[in-house]
């Protein structure tokens, strides 16, 4: 089995301050562009969220010719070398080169991810790439203030192929600003490249609370290169604690938030809904475990299940996190398309969106894993590693986010511990300080993530304004 790569610690962005990346000139001339265009449109998102409104009658886009007939998309993080080699060479239906949950934007790894796109352009083997979000800032670069990282991304993703543009995979969408900002900037890119209108196309990932809200308007407004909606449960679930806040009892961890769940399965039946009136692709989300090397079947038994759940759901394709699960994600995908969803008012999708199971007391095992796993994977991101295996699954950015906002709501709301105990900040520093000392840049960032008033939106961000004491943002959800 291909593991993701252990990178060497020396990659911390606290080694490489004050260096600039370097850009191929026609990545730096578009990057420039992008920037000088929209940056004031940037700096004033997320924009503000209405209540979903009807939209015109329209059709998605159709399926990319090189994407038809996929059932496993291998994602791989952009900066591994190793892994991005063997993906290359796997037999995944297509590639997926990740700049956003498993990434770490050290300098060391966002110089290697560029300088490694042009080869895996050259590749024949179909790819899309994920870009950074919005809210995420490229610290190694200017334009005319510090670079936004989702167009230095998209400049760079665009130029190593311009001919045959890659697919675009738009992460963390919220409101209908933020997608008519993307599809702006793919329209420019495409005038600055010589390129037909919406020859880019994209798939748009529909993860967070809002975006399920406004599924269908966003697919609107990237409507003439959208060809699909792809879901992502941890993001999503991480979004959602964002909006319930602590406002109500303890939410579940994350083990018992399966798909099983009817809070859960209203998610992705909403996706869905929105994919089949309107002519797109669903995608499933990613396989996420690491089988044990000495008896792999039950875990790819669980993955060919899980996959099997999504196609009976109304979904055509999904990723896979080694190369290892793509028989058994494709698998999944096998057999008849299932009878087309019918439809449900708005109204009772939120109300089920809403309608977690009811607070429980938390298990103290639970609650020291859930802080175990945002310090794991934190004290790798710090060394510039953007997925760790931990008890047998890929965990990542969006795991680690989702495990530091239970916490935070679980102290918000002080959750009663199945010891009849409460969970107060105090409590939460003594179990954090059992597992991590006080001076440890992951504990320090735990700690201000957990103990905010209010939940921060995106740790990648929280981290780099909290090295550089910069003013931290206290609104996070758009109104």
């Amino acid at each position: 089995m291909t593991q993701p790569t252990v990178k060497n610690a020396s990659k911390s962005a606290d080694t490489q301050a004050g260096q600039t990346l370097i850009l191929a000139a026609a990545a730096r001339r578009l990057a420039q562009t992008l920037h000088t265009a929209f940056r004031g449109r940037w700096e004033a998102l997320p924009g503000a969220s209405t209540p979903p409104q009807p939209t015109p009658e329209y059709q998605a886009v159709p399926v990319p010719a090189d994407l038809i007939g996929r059932r496993a998309e291998l994602i791989v993080e952009a900066s591994d070398l190793a892994a991005l080699n063997n993906a290359l060479s796997s037999d995944a239906d297509a590639l997926v080169i990740d700049f956003d949950d498993t990434f770490t934007p050290t300098f060391a790894n966002v110089q290697a991810a560029y300088d490694a796109l042009p080869r895996a352009a050259a590749s024949s083997k179909p790819l899309l790439a994920r870009p950074r979000a919005f809210y995420a800032v490229e610290q190694h670069l200017d334009f005319g203030g510090p670079a936004i990282a989702a167009f230095t991304d998209l400049a760079v993703i665009l130029a190593a192929r311009p001919e045959k543009p890659i697919h675009i995979y738009i992460p963390k969408l919220e409101t209908v600003s933020e997608a008519q900002l993307w599809d702006d900037a793919l329209n420019l890119a495409e005038r600055e490249l010589g390129l037909a209108p919406n020859t880019i196309k994209v798939c748009i990932q529909i993860e967070t609370f809002l975006a399920v809200q406004h599924a269908d308007a966003l697919l609107y407004a990237l409507r003439g290169r959208a060809f699909g909606l792809n879901a992502g449960r941890w993001d999503y679930v991480f979004s959602l604690i964002k909006s319930v806040g602590g406002s109500r009892g303890a939410v579940p961890p994350r083990s018992e938030l399966t798909m099983d769940v009817d809070a859960m399965r209203a998610y992705a039946e909403a996706l869905v809904r929105v994919a089949q009136r309107r002519g797109a692709q669903a995608i499933g989300g990613s396989a996420a475990v690491a089988p044990d090397s000495a008896n792999p079947q039950p875990a790819l038994d669980a993955v060919r299940a899980d996959k099997r759940r999504e196609a009976q759901q109304g979904f055509t394709a999904a990723w896979a996190g080694l190369p290892m699960l793509l028989g058994d994600v494709r698998a999944g995908f096998d057999g008849e398309a299932p009878t087309p969803l019918s439809a449900e008012p708005v109204e009772r999708t939120l109300k089920r969106l809403l309608d977690l199971p009811a607070p429980q007391p938390l298990p103290l095992g639970v609650l020291q894993d859930t802080i175990g796993l945002a310090l794991d994977v934190f004290e790798a991101w710090y060394a510039g590693q953007g997925v760790v295996v931990r008890n047998g699954r890929i965990e990542d950015t969006a795991t680690a986010e989702l495990a530091r906002a239970q916490v935070w709501q679980w102290v918000s709301c002080t959750a009663q511990l199945s010891s009849d105990a409460f969970l107060t900040p105090d409590r939460y520093r003594a179990e954090r300080r059992a597992l991590k000392a006080d001076d440890t840049p992951e504990a320090q960032l735990l700690d201000a993530l957990v103990l905010a008033e209010t939940c921060p939106a995106y740790f990648p961000r929280f981290a780099q304004q909290l090295a550089a004491r910069e003013p931290l943002p206290t609104q996070e959800m758009p109104v």
